[in-house]
This record gives structure tokens, C-alpha cells and sequence, in this order.
């Protein structure tokens, strides 16, 4: 029998506890025709699950857990299925950012850029497409 759980934002978390999940994986082949898409939703609309479902999707570094969408929605799309792992991905959320006061706010900014940077020293070396950023408001 399947969980109905809430507050996972992680796709592959969700995924693999076999809980419902409203199969939102279309989302995947209309970015992929897009210069850069800005996700804006209210707090608690799935930006975050959205975006993480995103990075599983196209990073290159996920390849092992391309299962994860066998059988969803986007595992029909041939053309799409064609860019699976196929992308150098940064996946940052600041959603943290609104709990601390500013100048905390701008040393944790500075330690996760960071942590980006030196997580992906190979994309000075990569022509990078900006791919999606999700925000709410």
C-alpha cells in the first residue's frame, strides 16, 4: 500500500518510499524548449520537489538513478528522454534564507555559492544553458 505523505522535496526520496505522487514529469519536456523558466509559486506549491525532479532529470552526475522515472509520464516522450542525464546541473535553494537575519543571510550565501563552485570546478570548461529557477513569493 502506498504513503500519502507531505513536505518531501526530494524526488528521488519520494520516489523510492513508493508514496503518491501526481506525476508532474511533463513539466520536464516544456523547460526543455525554453531559454529560462522562472517557477514562481506561493510557499508549500512543489517548487522545490519540482526543481529537484528537474536536476534528477538532466544532471549528468544522476545517471544511476535514471530509473526514477521509469514508467512516469516523460519515459513516453522519446524526445525527451533523448537529454536524460545528459547536463552539467547546479541545483541551489536560498529557501533557507528567510529564517536568519541579514547578515547571516549573506555568510550562508557566500558559503553556498561556494560549495557550488567548488562541487562543479569542470563548468568554466562547459557551455551552460540556464535551465529553470523557481521562486516564492
Amino acid at each position: 500500500m502506498k504513503l500519502i505523505q507531505t513536505g518531501i522535496e526530494d524526488f528521488k526520496t519520494l520516489i523510492d518510499k513508493n508514496v503518491y505522487y501526481v506525476d508532474k514529469t511533463n513539466f520536464i519536456s516544456e523547460v526543455l524548449y525554453e531559454k529560462v523558466v522562472i517557477y514562481t509559486r506561493p510557499r508549500r506549491f512543489g517548487k522545490t520537489l519540482k526543481m529537484s525532479m528537474l536536476y534528477y532529470f538532466f544532471s549528468n552526475k544522476e545517471k544511476e538513478n535514471a530509473y526514477l522515472f521509469d514508467g512516469l509520464n516523460i519515459s513516453h516522450n522519446e524526445e525527451a528522454m533523448r537529454h536524460q542525464n545528459q547536463y552539467p546541473v547546479i541545483f541551489l535553494s536560498l529557501k533557507e534564507m528567510g529564517k536568519i537575519k541579514f547578515e547571516s543571510q549573506i555568510e550562508k550565501y557566500r558559503e553556498t555559492v561556494s560549495f557550488c563552485a567548488k562541487d562543479n570546478l569542470e563548468l568554466p570548461n562547459v557551455a551552460v544553458k540556464p535551465l529553470a529557477l523557481a521562486m516564492g513569493i
